[in-house]
């Protein structure tokens, strides 16, 4: 799945995608190995990750599975300390994983529930941010990407369990954004990927025709095609532009 042009722009590039196990994280992690990246894949579910390792090898392309848990900040750390001792730098961090909760009225929201995914969605983000700072900054040109929705700026009835992750999602990288703007070479993007057809839209849409919404493909190109240009520091990007 190389770009037009037929070579590969990221050649010797290192990438890190989270939620790389399907949906947009696979198809974005297979994009930029076909583009020349080492992308490490991150998931908590080894068996599907494995199969994405091999759907890149297949391809001619480069991959490291890395299973992880973003519900537990060690985890993150452990990984984090693994690829320094392997890797000085950094260049991409794609931030994917997220945990969807059932369209649910404020106040019957799950605590547990809720808990979980503010940890996933916001706690871990940072988490994510700390521990791969230092490789980011290391890189000719850190690159940040955060998968987004839109109920994070714009609320919904029975979203809000997921709309507030999102909003709080937006706000942390966006301030993250702007903190490095004139501090180093990082920059940082959100990508609102619209219907997309994914697992967690089946869930939000159970009566939709998924052959009517894009394939999760079209969002990884998208993305692969922002890394080869100067990213719009601290915006969202829609890849279904209104």
């Amino acid at each position: 799945m190389e770009d037009s042009t037929g070579d590969k722009p990221l050649a010797g590039k290192l990438a890190l995608v989270t939620g790389a196990s399907k949906g947009i994280g696979a198809a974005t992690a297979i994009e930029l190995a076909a583009r020349g990246a080492h992308v490490i894949l991150t998931a908590r579910d080894d068996r599907k990750l494995e199969q994405v390792e091999e759907a890149i090898h297949k391809a001619g392309g480069s991959a490291t599975i890395a299973p992880m848990d973003l519900a537990e900040p060690d985890s993150v750390a452990r990984l984090a300390t693994a690829i320094a001792g392997r890797w000085d730098a950094l260049d991409v961090l794609v931030i994917n994983a997220a945990v969807f909760l059932p369209h649910t009225p404020v106040q019957d929201l799950d605590p547990k529930a809720f808990s979980n995914a503010l940890t996933v969605n916001v706690l871990a983000t940072q988490t994510l941010l700390a521990a791969f700072h230092p490789m980011l900054k290391n890189a000719e040109a850190g690159k940040v990407v955060g998968l987004t929705s839109g109920v994070g700026a714009n609320a919904r009835a029975y979203w809000a369990g997921y709309g507030v992750t999102k909003a709080a999602f937006d706000s942390l990288l966006k301030s993250y954004a702007l903190e490095n703007a004139n501090t180093s070479r990082i920059r940082t993007v959100l990508v609102s990927p619209g219907a997309t057809r994914t697992e967690m839209r089946a869930r939000a849409y159970p009566g939709e025709d998924p052959s009517t919404v894009k394939p999760p493909e079209v969002v990884a190109q998208f993305i692969a095609n922002m890394l080869g240009e100067e990213l719009p520091n601290g915006e969202i990007v829609s890849v279904n532009p209104v």
